[in-house]
C-alpha cells in the first residue's frame, strides 16, 4: 500500500501524530522531516528524482533541501543539477506555493574559494532562481563560514534580497556557537536581518559539535534547526557493520570511522528499539532527532520509492522514554 494514502494533504497523520512545526521565528511552517536534494541529478537521475518528490509531496511533506553546488561532486557535473531538477518539478506539478524551497550560496562553485561577499551573493542568488524557476527563494543559507568577510557584507547582501522580495528568511550552515553568537550580535547591532535557522551536522553518533553552547543558544534565540547527515552517511541504517561491508555502496569508506565500538553500541541500541516497534534502524534514528529538543526537523535522503515510504514511516514513529534513554546513553560520548 502506499505510504500517501494514510496521510491527509495538510501534512497531519490520521491520528494526529505527524504535524507541521514553526520554524524558528520565520513564519514557516513544516513537515518534522525535510528531503535532501544532494542526490538529484547525481545518484538520481531526473525521472527517478520526480517520483521521490512525488511521493514525498503526496504524503504532506512540504520541505526540499538543497544548494547551488549540488552535486557538482559528481563525474560530468558543474553545480546546480539539483536546484534544477527541483524547478522543473515544482514547474511541473504546478506546487510552488505549497513547497518550502531551502538552499544554499558561498560553497566553491569554480571561483576556487568559499564566497559570502555582497557581490558574489548578488549574482548566485539570480542562477539559483533561474534554476529553481522561482521568484523567491523561501530559506537562503550562508553554506560555509567566510572568514574573509565580515558578518555585516553578507547580512547587508540578504537585506536587499529580502526587500527585493527574492529571499523570505536567512539561516546559515557549519557555524560553531562563538561564530553564530558573533553573527547574531552583528544583525542586532546594525540592524540586519539575522539567521533564523541553522542547518548543523547532527546524528546519534556526531553529537559533540551540535550538542552543548550550539544547541542551547539556538534554543534560547529560538532558532529553527534542520540537521544534515542525519543518519551518519548510513551508518545508522545498520547497513555498515564491519570493514566487509564498506563496499556495499559508492559512499563506504566515508563511514569507516564510525566503526568502533561506541558506533558498535548505538547499531545495538538501534537493534533493540527497532525490534520492539517493527522499525528499522534509519526510521529509529530519524526519530530520535524529530523528538529531540532543540531540533526542528532532520534532513534525509533518497534514492528509491522503497526509502521515501521509510523516511514518512519515521516521522510518524513515536518513541517512548525508554526508547530515547537507551538511544542516549548507547550514543554518550
Amino acid at each position: 500500500m502506499r505510504m500517501a494514502t494514510e496521510f491527509k494533504g495538510d501534512g497531519i497523520l490520521g491520528d494526529g501524530i505527524l504535524q507541521k512545526r514553526r520554524l524558528g521565528r520565520t513564519g514557516l511552517e513544516i513537515a518534522p522531516l525535510v528531503f535532501g536534494g544532494n542526490v538529484f541529478g547525481w545518484t538520481a537521475d531526473e525521472k527517478t528524482s520526480f517520483a521521490l518528490l512525488d511521493r514525498f509531496a503526496e504524503a504532506g511533506f512540504n520541505t526540499i533541501d538543497t544548494a547551488d553546488v549540488y552535486s557538482r561532486w559528481a563525474p560530468g557535473n558543474s553545480g546546480g543539477e539539483s536546484e534544477t531538477i527541483i524547478g522543473k518539478w515544482m514547474k511541473a506539478r504546478g506546487n510552488r506555493d505549497r513547497i518550502v524551497v531551502v538552499t544554499k550560496v558561498g560553497a566553491d562553485m569554480g571561483q576556487g574559494k568559499r564566497d559570502l561577499s555582497a557581490g558574489y551573493i548578488a549574482r548566485a542568488v539570480e542562477a539559483s532562481l533561474k534554476r529553481l524557476q522561482t521568484d523567491f527563494i523561501d530559506l537562503y543559507l550562508s553554506h560555509w563560514p567566510d572568514e574573509a568577510t565580515p558578518y555585516a557584507e553578507t547580512l547587508g547582501a540578504y537585506q536587499k534580497l529580502i526587500e527585493q522580495g527574492k529571499v523570505r528568511h536567512i539561516g546559515a550552515s557549519n557555524l560553531d556557537a562563538g561564530q553564530l553568537g558573533e553573527a547574531l550580535k552583528v544583525a542586532k547591532d546594525k540592524g540586519l536581518p539575522r539567521y533564523d535557522v541553522l542547518q548543523p551536522e547532527y546524528n546519534l553518533y556526531d553529537r559533540a559539535s551540535y550538542d552543548g553552547p550550539l544547541r542551547d543558544l539556538c534554543m534560547a534565540q529560538d532558532i529553527g534547526v534542520i540537521t544534515y547527515y542525519s543518519l551518519a552517511s548510513g551508518f545508522l541504517s545498520g547497513k555498515y557493520r564491519s570493514e566487509a561491508d564498506l563496499g556495499k555502496s559508492a559512499r563506504g569508506e566515508g563511514v569507516k570511522h564510525y566503526l568502533d565500538a561506541r558506533g558498535m553500541r548505538i547499531l545495538a541500541a538501534l537493534d533493540a528499539v527497532s525490534a520492539r516497534h517493527g522499525a528499522k534502524p534509519a526510521e529509529v534514528a530519524l526519530a530520535w532527532i524529530i523528538a529531540r529538543p532543540g531540533v526542528t526537523a532532520p534532513i534525509a535522503s533518497a534514492t528509491s520509492l522503497a526509502q521515501v515510504d521509510s523516511l514518512i514511516r519515521s516521522a510518524a514513529l513515536k518513541l517512548d522514554a525508554a526508547d530515547i534513554a537507551e538511544l542516549d546513553e548507547a550514543s554518550a560520548a
